[in-house]
């Protein structure tokens, strides 16, 4: 017991001193984790002499959170608009990366066809950990090519499940295909069914009964009551704990608590991603790595490679080069569940045991260097394609006391006009490229991003504004710019145009004091004008 306790008092201290070194240098807290993984292994010699399945459980509940928070923004109407991104994107690229990558291991390097498959599979998918953490903090999430890549994230996510069942199938002689497909298919639509009828009614009445008793403990204890409990249904009828959780967090998505849900569980899905991370680390072997480090970084490279292209005309087909090139970048890494597939193979005995080493540590590397590239993902577009999202890289102005104008369709331009009538100081922030070059060339100063981004927040010098106006229409932008900007300064003043008196209600719990009814306001000048 006392080693164990040393062992994750060590750890933690190794991980904290990491981040905080690399948080200097504008590096991935994720890297400290995986950095912090390779040296207890090393040190205590983890890999032999501990059994790390109770660790690795406990990771996998990161990326199980991870999928609950992604279920509360995925709602089911929301999922119905993006069903041609999730089934016909995410279906093509899982299917023609992976017979590609079967042709080159067949081909190339000679590899059975049993282990090409499981090969083929397992580096089709990408790392949903990563990227999608990436995405929701970045907020990029809700950008064009964030959507997409999201979409293609929860599908890979759901083909996990045939490829699991595809390796007992190709591990045990005695199962019959068709039955395998008749059980798995009798089982999700059971699940669903279940969630979707007597699932959602507990979970309605879990939230409200925790929310009127007044007890926060037992508001956050029926959350973690929901996320376990449809996780280990989820598992026990054979899909993944992360299935579960996502469906959970569908369910959530409809109800009012959703934001809150998600504010309440933040912390226990960093504290168990950067679990999740720190395994990632306990699974290289340096010494392997070190004798095999040329073939590795090139099977690596050629991966990456391939798998952007793919991506990347798939999406060009109904997007631009900027959302294809962004998407290709997101998506081209090896992901976290290669190491489910690669470790059932090896435990069934149809994947060699110094191949699978070999996979692994490709995966990692790909883990490893997938922050580097999503937290600059903007920057390396840029190289492919003109960028203009300045989200990254808008020069801080040089004003105080100014207003910022964070939308510029007809009200913005409006709103715009009259300040410069009155000479009133003013920056505008749009995500409309379309809207940005007009309003530059009325003589005003406008950019491209979103106003959402601390980054923007920075250079915008909002906390010394004198007001934001945001004249936007999607409530659920709204919400989030306002929501961002109170943390960034609490005080801000914040003019905010709303539809109607039940939008208004939305922002209760924001510390909002000025709205502007468009409607009402339209009201009073006709009867005005009028009389």
């Amino acid at each position: 017991m006392e080693s164990i306790l040393f062992i994750l008092f060590l750890s933690l201290a190794i991980s904290s001193i990491l981040n905080i070194i690399l948080k200097k240098y504008e590096i991935s807290h994720i890297i400290g984790y995986i950095i912090t993984g390779i040296i207890i292994t090393s040190i205590f010699n983890l890999s032999k002499n501990h059994n790390l399945d109770a660790l690795n459980l406990i990771a996998e509940f990161g990326i199980v959170f991870l999928m609950f928070t992604i279920g509360l923004e995925m709602s089911v109407n929301k999922l119905k608009k993006i069903k041609e991104l999730l089934f016909v994107n995410g279906f093509f690229q899982v299917a023609i990366s992976a017979v590609l990558i079967f042709v080159i291991a067949k081909l190339v390097f000679s590899i059975d066809t049993v282990s090409a498959i499981i090969v083929s599979l397992a580096f089709s998918l990408s790392s949903t950990a990563i990227v999608l953490t990436y995405l929701k903090q970045s907020k990029d999430i809700y950008t064009p090519y964030g959507e997409k890549t999201t979409a293609i994230l929860i599908f890979q996510d759901l083909a996990v499940i045939p490829i699991l069942l595809l390796i007992s199938f190709l591990s045990n002689d005695t199962l019959e295909l068709q039955d395998i497909i008749l059980k798995t298919t009798l089982a999700a639509i059971a699940i669903i069914v279940f969630m979707f009828t007597i699932g959602k009614k507990i979970v309605n009445w879990l939230l409200q009964f925790s929310t009127k008793a007044r007890l926060e403990e037992l508001f956050i204890g029926s959350v973690l009551s929901i996320v376990f409990g449809a996780s280990i249904l989820a598992h026990e009828l054979g899909f993944t704990y992360s299935l579960g959780a996502f469906i959970a967090g569908m369910i959530i998505a409809e109800t009012k608590y959703h934001i809150k849900v998600e504010s309440d569980i933040a912390s226990y899905k960093d504290l168990l991603l950067g679990t999740f991370f720190f395994t990632v680390g306990t699974k290289i072997d340096i010494i392997y790595l070190f004798e095999n480090i040329v073939y590795i970084v090139l099977v690596f490279i050629a991966i990456l490679l391939l798998k952007a292209i793919v991506i990347y005309f798939l999406i060009r087909r109904k997007s631009n080069k900027n959302d294809s090139v962004k998407a290709a970048l997101a998506l081209c890494q090896v992901g976290e569940f290669s190491f489910a597939v690669f470790a059932l193979a090896s435990a069934n005995g149809i994947l060699d045991e110094n191949l699978s080493k070999f996979l692994i540590l490709v995966t990692v590397l790909s883990m490893i260097i997938t922050p580097f590239i999503v937290n600059n993902i903007y920057k390396i577009a840029s190289f492919f394609a003109q960028e203009y999202f300045e989200s990254d890289n808008i020069t801080p102005i040089d004003k105080k006391n100014h207003i910022i104008v964070c939308g510029y369709s007809a009200l913005g331009k409006r709103v715009a006009s009259k300040l410069n009538e009155k000479e009133i100081p003013f920056v505008i922030i749009t995500d409309n490229l379309r809207h940005v070059l007009n309003a530059r060339k009325s003589g005003y100063m406008a950019y491209f991003g979103h106003l959402e981004k601390v980054q923007v927040l920075e250079s915008l010098k909002a906390d010394e504004a004198s007001s934001i106006i945001i004249t936007l229409d999607n409530l659920e932008k709204k919400r989030l710019i306002c929501d961002a900007i109170l943390k960034y300064k609490a005080n801000s003043n914040i003019v905010l145009k709303i539809n109607n008196f039940n939008e208004k209600k939305e922002f209760e719990d924001l510390d909002i004091d000025n709205f502007v009814h468009a409607h009402n306001k339209i009201a009073s000048l006709l009867v005005k004008k009028s009389l």
